[in-house]
């Protein structure tokens, strides 16, 4: 993933516990791809005063993931109910004359499917 990627999604989980002045420079320099020139020039600063206060947000929501881990673990989870889909989808075919356990494994399926969603 790249670095730009990684802060959006680190900005989707952790945003909120930015300042907002901080989440409005990480949307306005990940999100909307401003410069940091543009950035300072639409809230009257430094160049330098909106590096730092970029930086200090990366960093946050850099600390905030590892510690918490919930990108990791949504990854995980995303993972998990992919492959038992999978899983049930071969149960299906493989069982296919068998109504009352496909019906079952349909159902289960349906959960899984709102899971990810």
């Amino acid at each position: 993933m790249d670095t730009n990627a990684k802060y959006i999604l680190e900005y989707d989980f952790y945003g909120a516990l930015l300042t907002k002045r901080q989440q409005q420079v990480i949307n306005l320099y990940h999100e909307e791809n401003l410069t940091l020139a543009e950035i300072a020039e639409e809230f009257g600063i430094s160049r330098q005063g909106v590096h730092d206060t970029l930086k200090k947000a990366e960093a946050l929501l850099d600390g905030y993931e590892e510690k918490l881990r919930l990108i990791a673990r949504f990854d995980d989870t995303r993972k998990g109910i992919a492959c038992a889909d999978s899983l049930i989808d071969e149960l299906v075919r493989e069982n296919s004359g068998n109504r009352e356990l496909t019906a079952k494994l349909n159902r289960i399926k349906k959960i899984t499917d709102g899971l990810n969603n």
